[in-house]
């Protein structure tokens, strides 16, 4: 692609008198004739052009100059003519096979390389606009896929808000358990975009909640059968909340919601999955959900300290959760322990 400090056309040719190739374009065309290689490389190492016309002559390896230029990425296609002696199909193969775009043989017919050169050079022009149109749509669906990220980021937020209104300890529940998924996902080496992916999403592990009565979710002592059921609910109330969404990060909230309370011995609910068909989203969700359940105080229990609940992380390791997910979030522990430290759960129930 040309811009106003570029010549339109580069000519290479050891004529004494070059005029009656920079004759062939008109007037208008910014032209640069350099009589050897080496000129043409320097004059074109950073700058680019329409069209180059090299004209092969004893001394001039005309097809090591088009291999040299096709090496540049800026001129990996810009529009080369080679004129050239020789066997007129050899001449040709060979001219093409180096990188030339056309190559024509003496005797040169004037009017016949004049509009062979326009021709290239309008094609070059039509390239540059196809792909200054490519660049311009690139950057306008970049921008059209963040805005639709962010929109989602703000439904989530929103719905948070939402658990928050039944819960008023769901804030700081919901940022450690989004912590301590990043730093398992950390752990088990996941991308810096998954993990916080799954973290975000799983800020909706609970949103099923919203259909439990204030009688249950409160209740100070244990739960009656009944009871227990209803709560079990939550998890495919949520899923059914999010599970349609157009919106990919509100189903993989989906996901979490309905796996995060399955176990790896296939204990859990609401499937029975065992192992790796739980969900990866989910099985990180569950350890980091657990953990934090634990360190907190709830109506019917006070919160525990850090290290009794990392035993029963470790304890529970191939039963309850995914081994590699604990040992990941263990190889994670001073980061987790920060976390705590700067958004403490309240341990006194």
């Amino acid at each position: 692609m040309t811009n106003a400090a570029d010549p339109a056309v580069v000519v290479v040719t050891a004529r004494p008198d070059p005029g009656g190739l920079t004759r062939l374009f008109p007037s208008g065309v910014p032209t640069l004739v350099v009589p050897e290689p080496s000129a043409a490389l320097a004059a074109l190492a950073t700058k680019s052009a329409d069209l180059v016309l090299i004209e092969a002559s004893p001394g001039l390896d005309a097809l090591g100059v088009i291999r040299a230029l096709r090496l540049k990425p800026h001129l990996a296609h810009t529009s080369i003519l080679l004129i050239a002696e020789g066997d007129p199909a050899e001449t040709r193969r060979r001219g093409l096979e180096a990188g030339a775009t056309d190559v024509v043989l003496p005797p040169l017919d004037a009017s016949d390389l004049a509009l062979r050169g326009r021709n290239l050079i309008s094609l070059a022009r039509a390239q540059d606009a196809v792909e200054n149109q490519a660049r311009a749509l690139t950057r306008e669906v970049e921008r059209a896929a963040a805005e639709s990220q962010e929109r989602e980021r703000e439904i989530i937020r929103r719905l948070m808000l939402a658990a928050e209104f039944r819960d008023d300890q769901a804030g700081d529940h919901l940022t450690r358990v989004a912590g301590c998924v990043l730093a398992i996902a950390d752990g088990l080496g996941l991308s810096e975009e998954e993990g916080n992916d799954i973290a975000l999403a799983s800020t909706m592990h609970d949103i099923g909640k919203i259909g439990v009565a204030d009688s249950i979710l409160r209740k100070p002592g244990p739960l009656t059968e009944p009871e227990r059921f209803e709560m079990m609910q939550h998890a495919l109330r949520g899923y059914r909340m999010l599970h349609d969404s157009p919106s990919r990060l509100l189903r993989l909230a989906a996901e979490i919601a309905l796996t995060h309370h399955e176990r790896w011995d296939g204990a859990g609910y609401p499937q029975g999955l065992k192992g790796t068909e739980i969900p990866l989203p989910g099985r990180i969700t569950a350890v980091a959900d657990v953990f934090d359940a634990l360190i907190s105080a709830r109506v019917y229990k006070p919160g525990w300290p850090l290290e009794r609940a990392r035993r029963f992380l470790e304890e529970q390791a191939g039963a309850h959760f995914d081994p590699d997910c604990v040992a990941a979030f263990l190889s994670r522990w001073e980061d987790v322990v920060a976390l705590v430290e700067e958004r403490p759960a309240d341990r006194a129930a």
